[in-house]
Parts: structure tokens; C-alpha cells; sequence
């Protein structure tokens, strides 16, 4: 049940254990799962900066490591780890002294509030920087790709910056005639036009670069010997080797009239004559292209026949094709020129305005609903009428693809049940809109009402001859489309509408119904159901489970009862009795994702937690030496308490071998079996 959250790795330079300790606090109470180092020297600190770290925050001074010593060993090794600097009191020169030194933040130290804003700023920061140079490299790779495909196309592609060519693949060479790049670098494209065509390509070329998007021209071509020939060129916007420029690809021309039928039918809707959707989506991408780059907006109409499924089966489908090809007439006659009209669907069209505000399209749409309203349109011996359901709206700098605009469009039609209406896109009605249809709120209370979350049961692996099967219970809810909505989104919706002790005895619930009808079969199987924070703080979680269990005739210890550590230590008294609430009635504890806090073995002092769930961070990057220690360290230190212990997220089998001489006791993970429905892992096929 519980979702793996992202924990952040912090370095505190603080002398105190205790001010350390209520930093950590300070992040855990603001939802952020922590992985925590205290510097204690100059070696120590050495040491660490072998590892990967998220954030440092340095206290105003310190006797075992000066801050900006500490600053100074980061900036040395060039690592990217933002620092924020802690100031006795409000000392301006003391901040900007921080600052020179390399720090990204200094603020008085104990304001709380101030430091998790900062913090919070710095790791969205260091997010975006990562993720900037992981775009880096895969641009990269993707431009050797680029190239590669440019020199090895059969169509003729040049790049051309202020009309010069700034580069030409082997094709576009071989088709003028030319011998090497250098022979056209530096110029102009024009002097491989024909001179009777050069006008009609300055004005041409005039008009697109400000206009952009992609075009085309038909003009002639001249070879190097002096040969022409008859070429369509295409123009589209690029960028090469940093720079803006456009991107040119010339097929040439054979005054093929069938070639130039079929090119033509190939964007036509054979029906009506309109566009077709595929030619049509080529427009919309286009525009907006324009939109985002060129700031030209365009509007956009989703129109829909209404009911036409009943016409269809009343007419036929040669009759019903007749009656979206008069339709598609008066279409053409209403709409001006420069709309590009197109037959989207078998009962929809788009007509795609630019330059055109989305108020402009109001009332012309208004006046079509009407017109076809009252249209008697002639079907063979039969009169015909219909009427259509319109969805407008807008693509403007904002819109990121043309997708979305026709799924708003659509939407606004789709949302008009009785037809003949329009309806135009309203971003504030959208959000209202959306709210209503995924509401996880109302989604929660639905699915404890009609039963309809689902549990999922994930087999965690004995690694040292254990003849019990384990499973974890994962719970998920489906939204009404029954696609699953994910866990961290839906679990803290119910913590903070006060639903999560509900949704734990749910899953109790059903978890020890379907416990007992798979024992039946003969299996010795063990669940491990977690508890929110809401239940440790449960004084009647424990009489009820008590109740439950006896009504089941379950042997107690068939359950394990598994909570984070964050929230053992956010309530640690509530923990402590529950666990020895939970012993006393023969079941069993896990404490998971353990090892993130300062000191993470004095929660294990308090409670008598049979199982400890590792962390997922220390399975990640096991590849590396110190990584695979961490984590042998703290398993030796588990183990020497007697706890056995469970590492989650093994997701390829190149980390079993370092698991298995680590001494873990239990698995789990994706390589060996993601959540499923049902109980059905073979756990004998693990002791052959």
C-alpha cells in the first residue's frame, strides 16, 4: 500500500546530534523522505563526496569542520550539491560573504519556515540541472543520429541561414552536380535557380521567413553544367549547429500528371473532397508551429453530426456518404477561403482559421448551427434534416501540441448531450470540469462504498530456507475509465480527508478474508499489510483487530503488520504500543523503509519489530563499491539485532549475488515478480 517516494540525500554539518536530529525533523514533517549524513571532519567529509548527495546545510560554525572548508572541498571537486549556509542572527555581511564563498543560500539560522522554502527551491533546481545535462547528452546522440540519416538519405537536404547554404548532404551534391560541400558553402540558394524562377523564389522566400511553418515551390533547378531541371521544394524551420535557419528538401519534378493526381488524392477525403485527418493533423501541426514561434494564432472548430449513427442506419452507407458530401458543400460555402476544412472522423469535420481569435468563430459557427438546422438536405427520394454539435478552441503561444487542441475541441462537442450548440473551450471551465471527472476524493469515498478498490499481492522471496510464502498487499484504485491512479496521489488525498484509517481496516479486512480462503488450500502463506500514520495513532485499531483475527480463525502470526519509518519516528510512543499491542496477540511487525533518518537504529531501541525493509536508495547503483559496503554494513548491524531483513526494488538479477553474500534474508521486486491479483508464485521453484 505504501508508494515509493523519492528521498533525498542531506549532508548537516552541525556539532550538535540534537539540532541535527530536529533538522531531519523539520524535512520529514514537510512530506520529504530523507537520507541523512553528519559531517564530523575533513576525512569524513572526503570520504562522502565519493557518493552522491542532494544537499549540505552547513550550521554558522562548527569545531570539527569549517563551513567553508566545506564549501571550498565541493567547488574543488566540482560536485553539484547546493549548499545552504546557516547565520547567527541577520548579519548582511555575513550572508553575502556565504554567498561569495559558494553557497546558494544563507539565512538565519531557526527560521524553519524560511530554510525548507529555500531547501525545497534548491532540489527542484538541482532536478532541473540533472535532468538538463541527461537532455544534453541524449541530444547529442540524437544529433550523430541526425547527421548519420542526412548523409545517408536519398532525398536532397541543404540547410540555409539568410539565404546561403550551410550545409548539403550527398544527394542534394549529386542532384546540382557538384563535387564537394565546400564547392556551395557560402552560396547564395538562388544562383541554382533558373533565372526565369528567380522572382517568383525572392518573393517567395520573402514571404516565409515571416510566416514560417513548412511551404512549398515548384520552380526550376540549374546544374552545375549549366542543366536544368523541374523541382518541388520543400521549406520547414531547423536549427544547425545551435543556429535558427531552413531546413530545404528538393525532390525533382518528372511532369508526371498521374504522380501529381495520386499526391493530391493521397490528402483528400474521397467522400467529400475535404482534406483528410491524416493531411489535416499535418495543417494543425503547422499552425502550431506558427503559434508558438511567430506568435500567429489560429482557432480551431471540432463540428460533429449529431445522431448520426441512427441516419446512417436508417439511410445507408451510400446514402449517409451523400448526405456528408452535400454537408461538406455547404461547409466550403460558408466558411471563407483561408479556413482549411477537412473531414476528421465518420461523423466529424475540422476547420482549422488562421490568424483568427476564437471570438471571431463564435458567431459564424452560431450562424452555421442555424443554417443547418433548417437545411433540407435531398438524399435520393428522401428530404433529410440534421443539425450539429460544434466544440471551439484556440491555439495560441501556449499550446504545446496540436493534440491537445483538438482533444478541447472534441471535448466541448462530446459535452453538448442534446446537440445543436456550441461550446468554446474555457480554461477555467476545463479545470472545473476536470476536478469533477477525477475527483480522488469522491473516487475514495466511492470505492468504500461499492468495494471496489483492488489488492495486489507482491511474493517476497526467502533467501535462507524460510518454508513460509510472503506477499505484500499493494492496494490501488481505479478512476471511473479504470485506468489506476497512482498511489501517491490517491493515499495522501485520504490522509488529509481523514479516510486513510478506513482504507487500513478495508485492507485488513479483505486481506484477512482472502488470507483465509488461500490457507484453506493448504498453503502456509503470510501477508505484509501496511499501516498509514492515521492507524499507529489508532487507540481501537487494536480490540478491533483482535475481534477480526478470532471471527477468522487465522493463526495470528500469518499477519505482519508494516509501517514507514518516517511515521514510527513522528509518533514513536503510538509505535512502540502497537507493536507490543500487535506481539501480544501472536502477529508480527515490519518497520520499512528503514535507514533514511540520522540515527536510524534508535528507533529499532523502542520498538520489537521482527522484520526491517531496507530503503530502496540502497539498492541503487550497487554497481559501485562504496554503495555495495553501505549497504553490508547495515545489514551485519540488523542482523546483529536479530531482525531479519527484507530488501525491496531488486529489479535485474546482477544485484542477487551481491544481496545474497550481503546475508539479506527476504526479496522483492520486479525481477522476480511484480503486484499481481492473485496469490500465485511458485516459491518452490526457489529452493531448486
Amino acid at each position: 500500500m505504501a508508494p515509493q517516494k523519492k528521498t533525498i540525500r542531506l549532508l548537516i554539518l552541525e556539532d550538535s546530534q540534537n539540532e541535527a536530529e530536529r533538522l531531519v525533523s523539520l524535512f520529514r514533517n514537510a512530506g520529504q523522505a530523507t537520507r541523512v549524513h553528519r559531517l564530523t571532519s575533513s576525512d569524513d567529509l572526503a570520504d562522502v563526496l565519493q557518493q552522491t548527495w542532494d544537499l549540505l546545510i552547513n550550521a554558522p560554525s562548527s569545531s570539527n569542520l569549517d563551513p567553508s572548508e566545506a564549501i571550498g572541498a565541493i567547488r574543488k571537486q566540482a560536485k553539484d550539491i547546493p549548499v545552504i549556509q546557516l547565520i547567527d542572527g541577520n548579519d548582511s555581511d555575513a550572508i553575502t560573504e556565504s554567498l561569495a564563498q559558494g553557497a546558494q543560500a544563507a539565512l538565519p539560522q531557526g527560521e524553519d519556515e524560511w530554510l525548507i522554502l529555500v531547501a525545497n527551491r534548491e532540489l527542484e533546481n538541482l532536478e532541473e540541472r540533472r535532468a538538463r545535462r541527461s537532455a544534453e547528452l541524449a541530444l547529442r546522440e540524437a544529433e550523430k543520429r541526425c547527421q548519420l540519416l542526412l548523409e545517408s538519405s536519398v532525398d536532397a537536404i541543404a540547410y540555409v541561414h539568410d539565404g546561403m547554404h550551410i550545409y548539403a548532404n550527398r544527394a542534394y551534391l549529386e542532384l546540382f552536380g557538384y563535387e564537394d560541400v565546400d564547392e556551395l558553402e557560402g552560396m547564395p540558394m538562388i544562383d541554382l535557380i533558373a533565372s526565369c524562377d528567380q522572382g517568383d523564389f525572392k518573393g517567395f522566400l520573402k514571404t516565409y521567413q515571416t510566416q514560417q511553418g513548412s511551404a512549398e515551390l515548384i520552380c526550376g533547378g540549374v546544374r552545375a553544367d549549366g542543366g536544368n531541371f523541374k523541382a518541388r521544394i520543400n521549406f520547414s524551420p531547423a536549427s544547425y549547429d545551435g543556429e535558427p535557419c531552413i531546413q530545404v528538401v528538393i525532390r525533382a519534378e518528372n511532369d508526371n500528371a498521374e504522380l501529381e493526381k495520386l499526391r493530391e488524392i493521397s490528402s483528400q477525403d474521397l467522400v467529400t473532397g475535404l482534406h483528410n485527418r491524416s493531411h489535416f493533423l499535418e495543417l494543425l501541426d503547422s499552425a502550431v508551429e506558427r503559434a508558438v514561434n511567430a506568435g500567429q494564432g489560429a482557432s480551431l472548430a471540432y463540428i460533429r453530426v449529431d445522431r448520426f449513427a441512427s441516419l446512417q442506419a436508417d439511410l445507408g452507407l451510400g446514402d449517409s456518404d451523400r448526405l456528408l458530401a452535400e454537408l461538406s458543400q455547404l461547409l466550403r460555402d460558408h466558411f471563407t477561403d483561408q479556413a482549411q476544412l477537412a473531414r476528421f472522423g465518420d461523423d466529424a469535420f475540422a476547420v482549422l482559421m488562421p490568424e483568427a481569435k476564437i471570438q471571431q468563430l463564435e458567431q459564424p459557427l452560431t450562424e452555421l448551427l442555424r443554417k443547418v438546422e433548417g437545411h433540407l438536405f435531398d438524399i435520393g427520394a428522401r428530404t433529410v434534416q440534421t443539425s450539429l454539435s460544434i466544440g471551439a478552441a484556440t491555439l495560441d503561444e501556449r499550446t504545446a501540441k496540436a493534440r491537445d487542441v483538438i482533444d478541447r475541441a472534441h471535448r466541448c462537442a462530446e459535452e453538448l448531450a442534446d446537440g445543436n450548440a456550441l461550446r468554446i473551450y474555457n480554461p477555467a471551465d476545463e479545470l472545473a470540469a476536470a476536478a469533477n471527472r477525477g475527483n480522488v476524493l469522491a473516487m475514495l469515498q466511492q470505492a468504500l462504498e461499492k468495494n471496489s478498490f483492488r489488492l495486489l499481492f507482491q511474493p517476497i522471496i526467502s533467501l535462507r530456507g524460510d518454508s513460509h510464502e510472503h506477499y505484500e498487499v499493494l492496494l490501488r484504485l481505479l478512476d471511473p475509465q479504470g485506468v489506476e491512479v497512482p498511489p501517491g496521489e490517491f493515499l495522501g488525498a485520504a490522509k488529509e480527508a481523514g479516510l486513510a484509517t478506513k482504507i487500513d481496516r478495508w485492507v485488513l479486512l479483505n486481506s484477512i478474508k482472502l488470507l483465509a480462503e488461500h490457507r484453506s488450500k493448504g498453503h502456509s502463506t503470510r501477508l505484509f499489510v501496511h499501516l498509514s500514520s492515521a492507524s499507529l495513532q489508532d487507540a481501537s485499531l487494536l480490540p478491533w483487530l483482535g475481534v477480526a483475527l478470532k471471527a477468522s480463525r487465522l493463526p495470528p502470526d500469518s499477519l505482519v503488520f508494516q509501517f514507514d519509518e518516517n511515521d514510527a519516528v513522528a509518533y514513536l510512543k503510538q509505535a512502540k504500543a502497537l507493536t507490543n499491542g500487535l506481539a501480544g496477540l501472536g502477529c508480527r511487525s515490519a518497520l520499512s523503509q528503514f535507514g533514511c533518518v540520522l540515527n536510524p537504529f534508535n528507533t529499532l531501541k523502542h520498538l520489537s519489530a521482527d522484520f526491517v525493509k531496507i530503503d530502496g536508495s540502497y539498492t541503487q547503483d550497487l554497481s559501485r563499491q562504496e554503495n555495495q559496503e553501505a549497504l553490508r554494513q547495515l545489514l551485519a548491524d540488523l542482523h546483529g539485532q536479530g531482525k531479519q531483513t527484507i530488501v525491496p526494488f531488486v529489479d535485474s538479477a546482477t544485484v542477487l549475488a551481491t544481496l545474497w553474500q550481503a546475508g539479506v534474508g527476504y526479496i522483492q521486486g520486479q525481477y522476480l515478480q511484480g503486484p499481481s491479483q492473485s496469490m500465485d508464485y511458485n516459491f518452490s521453484s526457489d529452493d531448486e
